[in-house]
């Protein structure tokens, strides 16, 4: 009779398992709307210490940057660049800055990609090609300096 119970003991739970099952299913529902909640708080906590930081950035004064040697060493223009941005010796930015103000002058930037410079004769001289990247421009002025 002590194994009969036993039986019917396994055989009971067994019975029973399929509910427990539906039961945590509930419960994992239930779990992800706190999930949901706890995830604002997070976002409050980092948006308290942002604030903070902003704060210490403005505490500490800032140190001026000074320019680098080598680019303000006046440099004199090739007889080709001369015709562009005059013959006077100029910084290196100085003789870009000069060469965009020509170009927006003259209207030769590309309309339909803005980093595009579409070269004039006096430009062709200089880049070698009929259309040059702005990024590219740089390396090319290097060359018509000394």
């Amino acid at each position: 009779m002590a194994t009969a119970k036993k039986a019917a003991a396994k055989k009971a739970p067994a019975k029973k398992a399929p509910a427990k099952k539906a039961a945590p299913a509930k419960k994992a529902v239930a779990k992800k709307a706190p999930a949901k909640k706890a995830a604002p708080a997070k976002k409050a906590v980092a948006k308290k210490a942002a604030p903070a930081k902003k704060a210490a950035a403005k505490k500490a004064p800032a140190k001026k940057r000074t320019p680098n040697a080598a680019f303000m060493k006046a440099l004199t223009p090739s007889p080709q660049l001369a015709a562009v941005v005059g013959s006077n010796p100029l910084p290196r930015t100085e003789v870009v800055s000069k060469l965009w103000a020509y170009i927006k002058k003259n209207k030769l930037q590309d309309s339909a990609n803005k980093r595009m410079v579409n070269a004039d004769a006096k430009l062709k001289d200089i880049f070698g090609k009929s259309q040059v990247s702005m990024f590219e421009m740089a390396g090319l002025i290097g060359k018509h300096v000394k």
